[in-house]
């Protein structure tokens, strides 16, 4: 036994090294795996529902929830562009008044506290914003601008694209076969544990991934509503870029406020039209804190805030974008080994200075 030991750190090693030299073409097979996980049970369900003696096949449960969720992201897509496409054209065609507001109100104090004044032609500036967001709906000819300058990168992110499809059909049409002959190569002695640890893995998974993705649908529906209300014109993108960036602690209301900020400026030109954004914001974290994430998520992940960032960047250092993806569920993995690896030290000879 004591020589075996090695050769499962030499392989596990090997995985490591095997998963970072593979980091570049990772990337659609780990949305792919993360869309499974989290559709795997409503797949389950479809499968084994029966109605007079039809049940549907497993292939046409996978299909079935496919399609909801593509078409779901389609439904996002359509109401989000015009959207922001709109709010962005708008904003262009406020520049000019944006610009003289700036001009007018910061050069003359900058003239008398510093004396410094601003060289920058905001007339050039202007005309560039609007041509480019002007000819931001001209899809095709961006498009084939793009291939004509990034083509490989375009083919290949396309290639990507359309694989997550390709392999979330055939992971959802095997999971449960994957998991069941996974299972088969653990060692018999070891394998009431490690059912025991992968259950427990598996809630805080399920509980983590399925509750935050509600939290940052529901965050998203608040803050777009909220800064709408105030009056502020780009609520939808700002309020959408707010929730959706809530997976990452202090992220996305760092980011929303600042945009929400610089957008209520512009717009207002006071500061005591900031306050109803801060309402907004502030209440938007009562409500988070309070009551979402504890109903919707929980503590089971049982991760810092600070574990937390700490784990989004190191796995995007390491592995890019793959690694983004892969940070929380292997911290949150690597948070319940930690638990039971404790819970056994702190029973064991070496802790208690037992010598029996």
């Amino acid at each position: 036994m004591q020589n075996r030991i090695p050769v499962w750190w030499i392989a596990g090693l090997l995985v490591c090294v095997l998963i970072y030299l593979l980091s570049p073409i990772l990337s659609p097979f780990l949305v792919a795996a993360i869309l499974a996980y989290m559709a795997n049970p409503l797949v389950n369900k479809i499968d084994a529902f029966q109605i007079k003696g039809f049940s549907p096949s497993r292939t046409l449960a996978t299909l079935i929830v496919m399609t909801f969720m593509f078409a779901t992201l389609l439904l996002m897509l359509l109401i989000v562009i015009p959207l922001m496409q709109k709010e962005l054209l708008l904003l262009s065609q406020k520049l000019p008044a944006y610009f003289n507001a700036v001009k007018n109100n910061l050069e003359p104090w900058l003239q008398k506290n510093f004396g410094v004044a601003i060289e920058v032609d905001f007339v050039q500036i202007q005309q560039i914003l609007t041509e480019n967001w002007q000819t931001a709906g001209n899809l095709a000819k961006n498009i084939a601008l793009s291939l004509s300058t990034h083509g490989m990168a375009i083919i290949g992110w396309l290639a990507n694209l359309i694989l997550i499809p390709m392999v979330l059909f055939y992971l959802l049409l095997d999971w449960n076969d994957i998991i069941e002959k996974t299972s088969h190569l653990i060692p018999r002695k070891f394998i009431a544990k490690s059912s025991e640890i992968a259950s427990e893995i598996d809630a805080v998974m399920a509980e983590f991934l399925r509750g935050q993705l509600s939290v940052m649908v529901l965050m998203s529906i608040f803050y777009a509503i909220g800064l709408w209300i105030t009056g502020l014109e780009l609520a939808i993108p700002i309020g959408i870029l707010s929730g959706l960036l809530g997976f990452v602690p202090y992220l996305g209301i760092g980011i929303g406020l600042g945009f929400a900020t610089l957008s209520a400026l512009l717009q207002f030109g006071t500061l005591h039209d900031l306050i109803p954004i801060m309402i907004v914001f502030g209440l938007g974290q009562v409500v988070e804190s309070m009551a979402l994430t504890p109903w919707l998520v929980g503590d089971r992940i049982g991760l810092h805030p600070l574990v937390v960032i700490f784990a989004l960047m190191a796995g995007g250092q390491l592995f890019g974008f793959s690694g983004v993806l892969l940070a929380l569920p292997v911290s949150a993995a690597i948070a319940v080994g930690y638990r039971h690896a404790r819970a056994h030290y702190l029973q064991s000879n070496l802790y208690t200075g037992s010598n029996t």
